[in-house]
């Protein structure tokens, strides 16, 4: 566990130091603490540190670099370097800075452990009263969007995806349903059902619905694709090694769900994952074939790699069908939304400029950053269809992640305020406190945007 509690133990302080103000902050250093670390050559700079020595072989205290802008990062080099201990921040930072920071500490910490063990440090940070039930909670749900994204799809297909969202239910008493293989076809889900049909393990939609029927409805939608070859339109290999993750949208709702439902948000809420693999059989969907949807709309299929937008547009017709208050849907739906903006940055689309907003000032709160990119109206001509009402794929390879909001705002009624964010939900270069791996992207800003909309 990378926190620990309050105890009659004392904790080894741990002490920021700005590099700008290192000089100023040694002239009013205990005259040991200085002396060590002008000894060690210490310039404070971000993810360095310094054992400063205690009685006999203790250690007194840990001084490491910092800088004046961000807080989550800040520590999360620490927890793998420090040596076994109890640790607390001795800093005299506001409480949503220290919340950050201890959050960083506690994502810094993570391994991810299914199939082998990994050393742990043993350091512990002893966390403030005031902070410990949110760091605890924000830094779990964030591990366990990590946890389903690194499983392999071997141990994550659409079943175990199913009982991931299950398993949330379970803890908070929430009313669940799940509809597999062909009742899809009978309950009136085409588009996951043609998706999914080609897959050994048969397509399902899952959903939780928990909380006052009489409060508002807000519905989460998570891209729940265990496993994309492509389709027939197959991926070469080196795209296809990690489509394992193709199912991070749905990782992602299903943590944001947790946090829901443990801060007790005064919603009525309806999470809905279609979970499916995109296979390739002599039964899968074919390039040219046209396909019913729930909404009633006909779509031609220009590209069966253009399939998480299929399964979307079934789940988001039905959460319309419940006159919603408010849609978010997550997915790592298009590579062009990293083309755009990169690993890091997941762009949101919304059809309300007020949720927009609100989403991009809560990501900016919580250090959880989201772009804008617009629905931009003209380019829904690149998803004509000469036959159908709509191309799944857009014509030009321009503009791939605008032409696949707009694919699924098609589907969303316009007085109903509904935002796409386009995660990648992996981290491919070893960053502090990130790992090469799954990673949550958007989750921690969409729960703050919803607890400033709704309140506690």
């Amino acid at each position: 566990m990378p926190y620990a509690d309050p105890s009659e133990t004392p904790a080894i302080p741990l002490l920021p130091v700005d590099g700008d103000q290192l000089d100023d902050w040694l002239g009013q250093a205990p005259t040991g603490t200085r002396a060590w670390l002008q000894a060690t050559a210490f310039e404070a700079k971000p993810g360095t540190f310094r054992l400063v020595p205690g009685d006999g072989e203790s250690v007194g205290c840990v001084v490491f670099g910092t800088r004046e802008e961000g807080a989550l990062w800040q520590l999360a080099t620490l927890p793998a370097a420090l040596p076994p201990g109890r640790y607390a921040l001795d800093a005299d930072w506001s409480r949503g800075r220290r919340e950050l920071a201890a959050l960083g500490w506690g994502l810094g910490a993570y391994r991810f452990e299914r199939y082998r063990e990994l050393p742990d440090s043993g350091a512990q940070l002893v966390l403030d009263d005031d902070i410990a039930e949110r760091v605890r909670e924000l830094t779990a749900a964030q591990c366990l969007v990590r946890d389903l994204v690194n499983t392999p799809t071997e141990d994550m297909g659409p079943g175990q995806l199913a009982d991931a969202l299950l398993a949330e239910a379970g803890r908070f008493d929430a009313r669940t349903r799940v509809i597999e293989g062909d009742a899809l076809l009978e309950q009136g889900y085409p588009a996951i059902h043609a998706v999914g049909r080609a897959a050994t393990r048969a397509p399902r939609l899952v959903s939780l619905e928990w909380g006052d029927e009489d409060a508002p409805l807000v519905a989460l939608v998570g891209k729940g694709v265990c496993f994309d070859t492509g389709g027939l339109n197959i991926k070469p290999g080196g795209s296809m090694a990690l489509m394992k993750k193709d199912m991070g949208g749905a990782a992602h709702v299903i943590a944001l769900a947790r946090l829901v439902m443990q801060a007790r948000l005064p919603v009525r809420l309806l999470v809905m994952v279609p979970a499916v693999e995109n296979a390739i059989a002599g039964n899968a969907y074919r390039p040219g074939d046209v396909i019913a949807t729930r909404a009633g709309k006909h779509v031609e299929i220009g590209n069966t790699d253009a399939e998480g937008r299929l399964v979307l547009c079934d789940a988001l017709a039905d959460a319309m069908e419940r006159k919603p208050d408010l849609v978010l849907d997550f997915a790592t739906l298009t590579g062009a939304a990293r083309v755009a903006l990169g690993p890091e940055l997941p762009p949101v689309f919304a059809n309300d400029p007020g949720l927009a907003r609100g989403l991009l000032d809560a990501g900016q709160r919580c250090e959880d950053r989201l772009w804008e990119l617009p629905l931009h109206a003209p380019y829904l001509d690149m998803l004509k269809s000469e036959i159908a009402d709509l191309n799944n794929a857009g014509k030009g390879g321009f503009a791939g992640a605008i032409t696949a909001a707009l694919f699924l705002q098609e589907f969303v009624d316009d007085d109903v305020p509904w935002a796409h964010i386009d995660t990648f939900a992996w981290v491919p270069n070893a960053l502090p406190g990130r790992p090469v791996g799954g990673e949550a992207l958007g989750l921690r800003a969409a729960f703050a945007y919803l607890e400033a909309r709704y309140g506690r």
